[in-house]
């Protein structure tokens, strides 16, 4: 994959590392490697074996079937008779993947480009599936940059805008959980920019927008018009 790291250490400006073993004192934190099909994002202690990518499968819990029924607390916010989301904090793209998976047209923003590239790479792979290939469908869309600009360029208002912004952390989280997010955090810092982003996808728009938050912080945008519950988290939705 000599090329393909080329390509993409050119790409984003970034240096190959070709030797091996790598030297012990390196002044990156974060590495991007081609490893087990897949483009992953690697730490100090993750680059003999192991490392991070977007994970295109179903996640625990949820069926197998397309689309998938829509059931949970994420589809009962972005509501079953929207058709296309803007996801304006892309993030892991799981939830944005899970909305593609119950038949929604999606449309993904993400403002790093390290992980812009590691998203690109999943739906790279999510194309080539079975049951995308014989249906014909295509993954979501992928846009680079800052949510609060491209929102307000997009050429048609979708039905649902989707937030899933960096609250502070305030809470233990699962082993499993920590590693991705802790990362995330790390290259994306917390989101300062909530209020302006709020309003930008409020004024994108063009039926709901929905802001998923940790069960401790504040409303977003005030008093939603409905929200639904979960054990850590909750997702507030505004009707126009």
């Amino acid at each position: 994959m000599l090329t393909a790291s080329q390509a993409l250490a050119e790409h984003l400006f970034v240096p190959v590392l070709e030797s091996q073993p790598l030297p012990a004192e390196l002044p990156q934190d974060f590495f991007l490697c081609y490893r087990d099909g897949c483009l992953k994002l690697l730490d100090k202690q993750t680059l003999k074996k192991g490392g991070l990518a977007v994970d295109i499968e179903p996640r625990p819990g949820e069926q197998h079937s397309y689309p998938a029924p829509k059931k949970d607390l994420l589809a009962q916010a972005v509501g079953k008779k929207t058709h296309t989301i803007v996801d304006a904090t892309t993030g892991w793209a799981q939830d944005s993947l899970a909305l593609f998976r119950m038949g929604y047209e999606v449309t993904c923003i993400e403002r790093s480009p390290v992980m812009a590239e590691l998203v690109r790479d999943g739906f790279n792979r999510l194309s080539q599936k079975d049951w995308v290939v014989k249906r014909e469908l295509t993954p979501p869309k992928l846009l680079v940059g800052n949510a609060i600009e491209l929102l307000a360029s997009l050429p048609e208002a979708p039905d649902c805008i989707y937030l899933d912004p960096m609250f502070p952390q305030k809470r233990k989280q699962s082993a499993a959980t920590r590693k991705s997010m802790a990362v995330l955090r790390d290259i994306l810092g917390d989101d300062e920019d909530r209020a302006d982003l709020f309003a930008s996808a409020w004024q994108a728009t063009g039926k709901r927008l929905v802001v998923k938050s940790p069960d401790y912080a504040e409303p977003m945008g005030g008093k939603p018009s409905e929200s639904y519950q979960g054990k850590l988290l909750r997702y507030d939705v505004y009707l126009k």
